[in-house]
């Protein structure tokens, strides 16, 4: 069988379409039966929950096709339907897990596959044993735990030697100009227009003063280094707003 050749635009567009076909279709589902719910209860329309994954989980889709690996786990799942994906496009084991029971078992979580693959973690003592994964993967969480470097210490407990480590979050924008804009003047206008017109704007405050203290995407890869982690690279995601860093855990 002839292999075909790499392509960076090939494995692009081969992502893009399939991830869009499969997620969106998953969630449309949803939708049209139980609907997408968060902890409290609250439906998630399509819109709201779909189409803002799509680019995101489009970035670590391209990472993952350039990898070989046996085993996968996604800390701080949530809803997120992608482990499954994973699971589905690479044929290897994908666990969900996440700090609360409730969005391990959502409702609508038998529709989501998660119910024989969720696992609710203490981030502080990971629930697997050494060198248990191939790679392991966080979106938008690690600025929510108490202590990133207990984190990403598990992390590379619970990694086998050669495997993967990939983080998506928050960032600070290349552009100096807009970075200020962005930290000093969006982010704290954003809690005033919440309280103004959101029923929960307790939650836009502390997205907004998380994302303001929050390190810039080289110090967050000192401190994934003084992980001891290797090979600790990034990505800038929309102008930096969000960034994409990756990194290996050394061979013994």
């Amino acid at each position: 069988m002839a292999v075909e050749a790499y392509s960076k635009n090939a494995v692009e567009e081969r992502t893009r379409h399939w991830l869009e076909a499969q997620y969106l279709s998953a969630l449309a589902t949803l939708e049209a039966s139980r609907g997408v719910y968060d902890a409290h209860g609250q439906l998630q329309t399509l819109t709201q929950y779909g189409f803002q994954e799509v680019q995101r989980k489009l970035k670590i889709f391209r990472w993952l096709d350039r990898l070989n690996f046996d085993s996968f786990i996604d800390v701080g799942s949530g809803f997120d339907y992608y482990p499954t994906l994973v699971h589905e496009r690479y044929g290897v084991p994908a666990y969900f897990s996440d700090f609360a029971h409730s969005m391990n078992l959502p409702y609508g979580g038998d529709a989501f596959g998660k119910l024989d693959r969720a696992v609710t973690l203490n981030i502080a003592r990971l629930p697997f044993a050494d060198d248990s994964f191939d790679v392991v993967t966080m979106s938008f969480g690690l600025r929510n735990v108490a202590s990133v470097e207990q984190a990403l210490g598990e992390f590379w407990r619970v990694t086998r030697p050669g495997g993967r480590l990939v983080v998506c979050e928050f960032s600070t924008p290349t552009n100096a100009l807009f970075a200020t804009a962005y930290k000093e003047y969006l982010m704290q206008a954003l809690p005033r227009i919440a309280r103004a017109v959101s029923s929960n704007p307790d939650a836009y405050v502390y997205l907004a003063e998380s994302i303001r203290a929050w390190p810039d995407q080289a110090e967050l890869a000192h401190q994934i280094g003084a992980a001891g982690w290797s090979a600790v690279r990034w990505r800038n995601l929309t102008g930096g707003i969000v960034a994409l860093h990756a990194a290996t855990k050394p061979l013994r």
